[in-house]
């Protein structure tokens, strides 16, 4: 069973090599290719045995499941191109939020996914939101879980809560690199620590934080209350925090659904 991927942007990338480093795909069982094939040719040339091919309607003629990692409002034209091609056996595996799986299976006849992933996936690691579509045999559900298992927990999620679940899982390793990023930075302003010193603590910390999260051994409002003693420094810490932080992330999320919905309606608009 061969796996196409179109798209080796970011997120095409990250699957394709997570799905290689995991051992879930074989190179000889990829088939991709890209808009700017140099793209395609240089994870070939990392990974030896994957086939490079000239267009998307080659990849779906040589592949059983298909991921489509390309812009959002690339995405209608592209399946009017392909739509000679698709057949009732294929998966289609879409990663962007804003179209969802009902326009997919408007647009064409096969099986369609909506899998939304995560950078964290490329350390094999975090959650992959999944949405099957209707026509989704059971043979293709499993076949589905099993692929995307190997790289990241599944979480499956209806329509209502796409954007929110993205939020969290998908954009959430940006927001929080760049708040502990602006910690770095406050740290080398305000003392004689290194740039070089400061990160690698934060480094080490981000990573001991996830570590004693996965083995269930605190959970967030356990472990701050095991490392915020009353009347000690790290509360007069989070005192700030509580007072600076105060609607921050409520802003972010009207922010991000704010921008969702302009793009769900830009694609509405493209697939009616």
């Amino acid at each position: 069973m061969n796996i196409g991927v179109i798209g080796t942007g970011n997120m095409g990338t990250i699957l394709i090599e997570a799905f290689l480093d995991s051992g879930a795909v074989k190179a000889d069982q990829l088939v991709i290719t890209n808009r700017t094939l140099a793209k395609a040719f240089a994870i070939q040339r990392a990974h030896p045995g994957i086939a490079v091919v000239a267009d998307a309607a080659e990849v779906v003629k040589q592949s059983s499941i298909v991921f489509l990692c390309v812009k959002p409002f690339d995405i209608h034209s592209l399946l009017q191109q392909l739509t000679p091609y698709w057949t009732n056996e294929h998966c289609l595996v879409s990663i962007t939020s804003p179209i969802s799986v009902e326009q997919l299976e408007a647009a064409i006849p096969c099986q369609v996914v909506r899998a939304i992933p995560s950078i964290t996936n490329r350390a094999l690691s975090g959650s992959i939101l999944v949405t099957f579509g209707s026509r989704c045999s059971t043979i293709c559900r499993q076949t589905i879980d099993d692929l995307l298992r190997r790289i990241a927990s599944p979480v499956y999620i209806d329509e209502a809560i796409t954007r929110v679940a993205s939020d969290i899982s998908s954009c959430g390793p940006a927001f929080f690199s760049y708040l502990l990023q602006r910690f770095i930075d406050a740290a080398t302003a305000k003392t004689a620590i290194t740039k070089k010193q400061a990160t690698m603590l934060a480094t080490d910390m981000i990573i001991g934080l996830g570590e004693l999260l996965k083995r269930n051994l605190y959970t967030l409002p356990t472990l701050q209350e095991k490392v915020c003693v009353k009347g000690g420094i790290t509360g007069e810490g989070i005192a700030v925090l509580e007072q600076r932080m105060n609607g921050v992330f409520e802003e972010v999320l009207t922010k991000t659904h704010e921008k969702f919905k302009e793009d769900v309606e830009k694609v509405k608009q493209q697939f009616s």
